[in-house]
């Protein structure tokens, strides 16, 4: 009986992160989409020198609150995590070892 509550508890943390993990790729296929849209009529419709800070102030400041929520999901080693090393590292040995011997 404690087993399955210990599973179901490991199952439940796992499923809670792969929803954080699912919920930050679509907050961050939604902004890309709408500042994309947002960025065509001010890059096609204007000259260079009617750009300023606020045309892209809502991609500026959104994109703050993506890198947030990178942040809560991922730590804050969103891309050079401990377990990325540890890949890297096997990665260069296995490199060299094959290419010591050839």
């Amino acid at each position: 009986m404690q087993e399955d509550y210990k599973e179901y508890d490991k199952y439940a943390k796992a499923k809670k992160k792969v929803d954080e993990i699912k919920g930050f790729y679509i907050h961050l296929t939604v902004y890309l989409v709408v500042n994309a849209f947002l960025m065509i009529p001010i890059l096609k419709y204007t000259n260079g020198n009617e750009i300023n800070f606020w045309s892209f102030s809502t991609a500026i400041f959104w994109g703050i609150g993506l890198l947030f929520h990178a942040f809560s999901v991922f730590g804050k080693n969103v891309f050079f995590s401990k377990d990325w090393e540890e890949r890297k590292i096997k990665e260069l040995m296995d490199k060299d070892k094959k290419e010591y011997w050839e």
